[in-house]
């Protein structure tokens, strides 16, 4: 993985510079390498380079190529180091390939090829395509069935984008749990989405697992997984899937927490819950992966306190690895900011092949998308095109859907969600004491983070973001749990932030402060106007607005999240593309 990109021109124009853009736009993606390749007048023609997109765009100043038809992709390593070698596009004599997703076979394949003669100079799974291809082709085949032979051959997760020196007119493509859309515009393209391909094209139509097409500058032919002609369904390309830039902001990630209030609004408007939804439901199972997951994990205090349903949240790349039991009559909840989580969307398809009495329903911010596509139900959070890789505003909508699910039968909770969107505005005003806390938090080396009751989950998603895009180590805990084991970890020089909001919990929180506040004396409360008369000036306080406290998880989460922006920032590091982090994880 990461991003896709191929292009046609209609009218024989150089589409270098339109690759380029695509790859722009999918720098939100995270990666570490980037690369394309054309089908020039002399030939195949290919330029990558580690490191940022301008490493690229500088060295074909330096040897610029053009091409009427290309491809490009932008790389976070699987297979191999971050290394020019590795990077792609492919290329051999006569096909350039690339490729999102992890081939399970290529070790097999790559051992076949090596017995007869064959060479490469990558340590990545995707030479053994491009290898193979070139091997079929060398064998008499047309670049067609070479690369059909090729789909039936290779094992694993794909989003294949291939052009052919014999056929240089067509962009071969194919998918299997990995994203991609074919767009239909000024020229052809093909994308890991929309975002990528929305310059040049104002139609869409997403490609399903096992489909394979073939994209040429007058139309596109679809096939099935059995090479069927197939006909697919266009759809306009809407301004909620395009990135509207940073909008006078100096990150993506700032513009994106001062948007939460808006994209909570917009949430609350929509995604009304069916009548009798929990109707024959005995039970919840939500699956979700990283920051989603710790929106489960605030869902199943929810659920179970005002649904009385018994709720289990599950680590989905952990949950069909373990032959779990999946009782009749439960509500698999899948929770997914892209739709596209390879994890989350093997666990749905498992729970479906495993339990057919299960309703499947998803929480996803992205239309159209492959988990969208299978499940039974979905509730759109309306948080608008998210760049920043590490989660804001989708975040706090997934939650917004999960209150609006768990407080259906309690209209006086549902009305007090309405209030939320005001408070959260309220909470962005608090930035400048926030940036004051992060001033002293920036040369740390560890963080603890401490919630109680629904503020736990909080907990873990305030230290998620502060080590993801910081790289302080951070973990939450339970603050009940500290003398169980991390107590031990407190000092004069870690800082230890609380969620401490008066309500059900505050005293018992208030004594877990009392004794990390005997053991250090770096200790940040986060609280209200009536907590914050319990703390005295030993303490530093953030005071956010009093709210009702089944919304505290919604309106604490963003306090936090500038806690992490502003410290990353003062650290000089990269908010919006952190190291190694990639936005949509379409690899297990």
């Amino acid at each position: 993985m990461c991003g896709i990109i191929g292009v046609i021109s209609k009218d024989n124009n150089n589409v270098v510079p339109d690759i380029l853009n695509g790859l722009e736009k999918l720098e939100y993606r995270g990666y570490d390498s980037a690369g394309l390749a054309v089908v020039a007048d002399s030939g195949l023609k290919r330029i990558r380079a580690v490191g940022r997109l301008e490493n690229l765009i500088n060295k074909l100043k330096v040897n610029p190529i053009s091409g009427a038809i290309g491809i490009g992709h932008t790389r976070w390593a699987t297979h191999g180091k971050a290394t020019e070698e590795n990077a792609h596009p492919m290329l051999t004599k006569d096909v350039a390939i690339v490729h999102n997703g992890i081939i399970e076979n290529y070790k097999e394949l790559k051992s076949d090829l090596l017995k007869k003669g064959y060479e490469f100079t990558s340590q990545t799974d995707t030479e053994v395509v491009a290898v193979y291809l070139q091997m079929e082709l060398d064998n008499g085949l047309s670049p067609r069935e070479a690369f059909r032979k090729m789909l039936q051959v290779v094992r694993g997760t794909y989003a294949f984008l291939a052009i052919f020196q014999a056929q240089p007119d067509v962009v071969f493509c194919a998918r299997n749990k990995s994203p991609m859309a074919v767009g239909f515009g000024k020229n052809m393209c093909v994308g890991s989405d929309a975002s990528s391909i929305s310059e040049s094209c104002s139609e869409i139509v997403y490609l399903d697992d096992g489909d394979y097409a073939e994209v040429m500058k007058d139309g596109v032919t679809f096939f099935d997984d059995e090479f069927n002609v197939v006909n697919k369904f266009r759809v306009a390309i809407t301004d909620d899937l395009v990135n509207s830039g940073k909008g006078g902001y100096s990150h993506y990630m700032i513009k994106e927490i001062m948007e939460q209030p808006s994209a909570i609004r917009k949430t609350l408007l929509g995604n009304e819950v069916p009548k009798n939804f929990f109707d024959k439901v005995s039970r919840i199972l939500i699956l979700a992966c990283g920051t989603s997951y710790h929106a489960g994990l605030v869902g199943k205090y929810w659920f179970e306190k005002h649904l009385r349903l018994p709720t289990c949240v599950e680590i989905a790349s952990e949950y069909r690895y373990r032959s779990p039991v999946i009782e009749d009559d439960t509500l698999v909840l899948v929770i997914t900011q892209s739709g596209e989580t390879i994890d989350t969307l093997e666990a749905m398809e498992y729970v479906k092949k495993n339990n057919n009495t299960c309703r499947l329903a998803a929480i996803t911010n992205v239309l159209n998308s492959a988990i969208s596509r299978s499940a039974d139900f979905v509730f759109h959070t309306e948080a608008g095109v998210e760049i920043g890789v590490a989660s804001t505003k989708a975040f706090t909508a997934q939650l917004t859907v999960l209150a609006k699910l768990a407080f259906c039968k309690n209209p006086e909770l549902l009305n007090q969600l309405q209030n939320l969107p005001q408070a959260c505005e309220d909470s962005l005003l608090l930035k400048e004491d926030i940036d004051r806390i992060a001033y002293r938090m920036k040369d740390c080396a560890n963080a603890i983070y401490l919630g109680r009751d629904n503020l736990y989950p909080i907990a873990l998603e305030g230290a998620l973001k502060l080590k993801e895009i910081s790289y302080i180590h951070a973990e939450g805990f339970a603050a009940g749990e500290m003398k169980h084991g991390p107590i031990a970890l407190i000092d004069d020089i870690v800082p230890v932030v609380c969620l401490c909001p008066s309500g059900n919990m505050f005293d018992k929180m208030f004594s877990n402060i009392q004794v990390a506040q005997a053991r250090g004396k770096n200790i940040v409360v986060f609280t209200d106007f009536v907590g914050a008369k319990s703390f005295d000036k030993s303490v530093r306080k953030i005071v956010l607005p009093s709210i009702n406290q089944e919304l505290y998880p919604i309106l604490y989460s963003i306090p936090l999240q500038l806690l992490a922006y502003t410290t990353t920032v003062l650290k000089g590091e990269d908010v919006d593309k952190p190291r190694n982090l990639a936005k949509s994880v379409t690899v297990e």
